[in-house]
């Protein structure tokens, strides 16, 4: 009987000893997925800021109409003007009320941007395509979007030191557009 003894203890020790193992192992993979958790997170000032922004495709983006602007233009002669008609288009609908919020200092914006242009820049397509990005950086400093510059964007060498928040203002239209 001692035989059957010794073998019913063996298998009671090794079921205990697996338990042991099994159960220190869900506790170091627990403390070791927590410290990682807490540990792997970007601190503020140490590393850069990556912002997602989640863009449904099926989302149709919100156009928002300016109202027209008369400008004199810098034309040596001093009498040219050209009124401008504006339509934003813009991703996320909820940025439409913080444009209107900023709307007298958007139209300042504008309305110096154009005013600074002569007849032959707006008379040509590179001149027009120009301005648009300009009023695109008038509209979107205001509510704290960045708008990078042509150059950049070219250039592959120059990295940004934070990645900028999604601009919502994804164009500048032109619904009419009248030099004289």
């Amino acid at each position: 009987m001692s035989d059957a003894g010794a073998d019913a203890a063996k298998p009671a020790k090794s079921k205990k000893l697996i338990l042991i193992i099994v159960a220190a192992v869900v506790v170091l993979g627990g403390g070791g997925g927590g410290a990682w958790f807490f540990l792997g997170k970007k601190k503020g000032g140490e590393a850069e800021e990556e912002v997602v922004h989640h863009v449904d495709p099926k989302a149709l983006p919100s156009f928002l109409p300016l109202d027209p602007m008369v400008v004199n233009l810098a034309d040596p002669t001093g009498d040219r003007y050209a009124q401008v008609g504006i339509t934003l288009e813009i991703s996320d609908p909820k940025v439409v009320d913080r444009i209107k919020a900023f709307m007298p200092t958007i139209r300042n914006g504008i309305l110096l941007a154009v005013s600074q242009k002569t007849t032959t820049e707006l008379l040509q397509l590179e001149g027009k395509e120009k301005l648009a990005a300009e009023i695109r950086r008038e509209v979107s400093t205001p509510l704290g979007y960045e708008v990078e510059d042509e150059e950049e964007s070219a250039d592959p060498k120059k990295k940004k030191k934070k990645r900028a928040a999604h601009n919502p203002i994804e164009r500048v239209l032109f619904s009419s557009f009248i030099v004289q």
